[in-house]
C-alpha cells in the first residue's frame, strides 16, 4: 500500500505531535519533581498550557502510577471554596528518572567499608556533604542573618547538586525539602549518606533541625524542619538550677 505525499505530511505531523507532547509531559514531570505537591493551575501557568492539556498530562501520568492527587493541608487553604487539588510524583515516577551507577556506587561503598570499616564511610559521606555546602557559610551568631534566609541558601547549594531542593514556612519552623535524590538507593543500604547531611544542616544553622521523612525510606520526598524559636537546652546551666530531692512533705501524688 503506498501513501501519497498527504499521507507522508500526515505521518509527519502525527509523529511532530507525539514528539511534542512527550516534551511538554517531560517539562510537567520536572515541576511536579521540583514544585510538587502543585496545583494544576499553576502547571497550566507555568508552562502555558491550557486546562484541558495540563488535564490530559495529568491523567495520563496518573493512570500510570508515576503522579498521584491529593488534597492539601487545612494550613495551606486560603479562602473560600473547596481547595483545589495538589499532584506529585510517586516513588514509581522518581524512579522512572533514573538513579546513575547506583549499582557501581554501592559496591563500591561496599568495599570502603570492608577496608576502612564504618569510620570510612562517615568520613565520606562528610566529604561529599561538604563539597555540596562549601561556598556556604554558618549563620552568623550575630542575629544579622535569618534562619530561614540560611535555610534557603542550602536549598539552592542542593538543587545545584541535583536534590531539587525548596523551602516552605510551617507553623513556627521552616522545612527543608529535596524532591530528589539522585543517592537515594544507595543511601538505602547508606544511611550514613543521610546523617551527614543532618549534620551539615545543624552546623550551619546554629540550631537543632528533625529530619520529618526520607526518599530512602519511600517518602515522597527527604523534609527536615528546621524551628524558627530557639530550642532550651535541658541540660541544666549551673548546679542552682539542678533539680532538688523532693523533701518528706513534698512527696509526688500518688506514692505513698
Amino acid at each position: 500500500m503506498r501513501t501519497g505525499a498527504g499521507g507522508d505530511a500526515a505521518l509527519s505531523g502525527s509523529s511532530a505531535q507525539v514528539a511534542g507532547d512527550g516534551q511538554t509531559r517531560a517539562a510537567v514531570v520536572r515541576l511536579l519533581l521540583e514544585e510538587g505537591p502543585i496545583t494544576a493551575t499553576a502547571i497550566g501557568t507555568n508552562l502555558g498550557l491550557s486546562a484541558a492539556g495540563v488535564r490530559r498530562h495529568l491523567d495520563a501520568l496518573i493512570e500510570a502510577g508515576q503522579a498521584r492527587a491529593l488534597r492539601p493541608a487545612a494550613w495551606q487553604h486560603k479562602g473560600r471554596g473547596r481547595p483545589a487539588k495538589q499532584y506529585q510524583l510517586t516513588a514509581a515516577g522518581r524512579g522512572r528518572l533514573g538513579h546513575t551507577y547506583d549499582d557501581l556506587a554501592s559496591a563500591a561503598m561496599r568495599q570502603l567499608r570492608e577496608v576502612g570499616g564504618d569510620a570510612a564511610i562517615r568520613d565520606f559521606a562528610r566529604k561529599r556533604v561538604q563539597a555540596v555546602v562549601a561556598d556556604i557559610d554558618p549563620v552568623a551568631e550575630d542575629g544579622s542573618e535569618s534562619t530561614t534566609d540560611k535555610a534557603a541558601e542550602i536549598a539552592d547549594a542542593f538543587t545545584s547538586a541535583g536534590f531539587a531542593a525548596s523551602t516552605r514556612k510551617v507553623g513556627n519552623g521552616v522545612q527543608l525539602c529535596q524532591h530528589h535524590c539522585p543517592v537515594s538507593h544507595v543511601a538505602e543500604e547508606f544511611p550514613e549518606l543521610c546523617e551527614a547531611e543532618m549534620d551539615a544542616f545543624r552546623e550551619l544553622l546554629g540550631t537543632h533541625v528533625q529530619r520529618l521523612a526520607t526518599i530512602a525510606n519511600g517518602n515522597d520526598a527527604c523534609t527536615t524542619n528546621v524551628p524558627l524559636i530557639p530550642v532550651q537546652s535541658t541540660k541544666p546551666s549551673n548546679t542552682k538550677d539542678r533539680a532538688q530531692p523532693a523533701s518528706a512533705h513534698e512527696t509526688p501524688e500518688g506514692v505513698r
